[in-house]
């Protein structure tokens, strides 16, 4: 699935090559993706000049004077820029023209989404009862720790949590959980403030260095210039049980927690 940093490099991708521009045309394939797209996009969209491409979360807003387009890739969806008259693939659902560049949401599982929000974004059911973003300031020390002592979750359960912090799937949870020595079936709520403030520090990390590389090397995830992200070759704990810790040299655990794979130290992570 698409993590932050994949659509944050999605949103950097595409933002300088439509904002400013203007709708020429909306083609809906296949409305059928994890809620149907809006029957009047297209009429919604006509003309409208593209103002600013913002995330929240997961959820990439398409700004424009009317309302804001809000999209969410789902398990496998990509957004690519194409050129006017490039052929449609299989799984490519929604064109959104502007003159002779072409924004298309790709789309296999079709688990992804496309909705419209003539008015407040942020009041939208899917955003507004969203946590602070991990690398915003209000994602902090302390707010971690209140937020981990009225819950009685797992660590990593703690940092997937959307009403906590958004945005963390569970590769960078793996991965601040092992920077921070916390181990991913610590109760959240026995997390003391240092534990908190490695795992603020770790987050935030781990993010930026994975936006600063353009994401992970995921199967179905590609930049918007077709080429895969390359952060992957420096996880030092998502995908490696059984391999030597790269602090310690111990045999990495690999278990499934909350049906997820999850990979942890049991020496360096308590």
């Amino acid at each position: 699935m698409p993590e932050l940093p994949e659509v944050e490099t999605t949103r950097r991708g595409v933002a300088p090559h439509l904002v400013g521009r203007s709708v020429s045309g909306v083609t809906v394939r296949d409305p059928r993706l994890r809620w149907p797209v809006p029957a009047g996009l297209a009429a919604l969209l006509a003309g409208q000049q593209l103002l600013a491409v913002d995330r929240r979360a997961k959820y990439l807003l398409f700004r424009f004077g009317a309302g804001t387009m809000l999209v969410h890739l789902g398990m496998s969806g990509s957004l690519r820029l194409v050129d006017a008259g490039a052929s449609p693939g299989p799984h490519d659902h929604v064109d959104i023209a502007f003159g002779d560049r072409v924004l298309r949401l790709r789309d296999p599982r079709r688990f992804g989404s496309v909705h419209w929000v003539g008015g407040d974004a942020g009041a939208h059911p899917l955003l507004a009862r969203l946590g602070p973003e991990p690398l915003h300031a209000a994602f902090g020390t302390e707010w971690l720790h209140a937020q981990a002592r009225r819950r009685r979750v797992t660590a990593k359960a703690l940092l997937m949590d959307g009403h906590v912090v958004v945005g963390v799937g569970n590769i960078y949870a793996n991965e601040a959980l092992f920077r921070a020595g916390v181990r991913p079936t610590r109760r959240s709520n026995r997390l003391t403030r240092a534990d908190c403030e490695r795992l603020v520090t770790a987050v935030k990390a781990v993010l930026t260095e994975a936006i600063r590389h353009g994401g992970t090397t995921l199967r179905d995830f590609v930049r918007e210039d077709g080429q895969p992200g390359y952060f992957r070759i420096e996880l030092m704990a998502y995908g490696r049980g059984g391999e030597p810790c790269p602090r310690c040299g111990t045999a990495m655990k690999a278990s499934r927690l909350g049906q997820r794979a999850t990979v942890y130290c049991p020496r360096c992570q308590r």
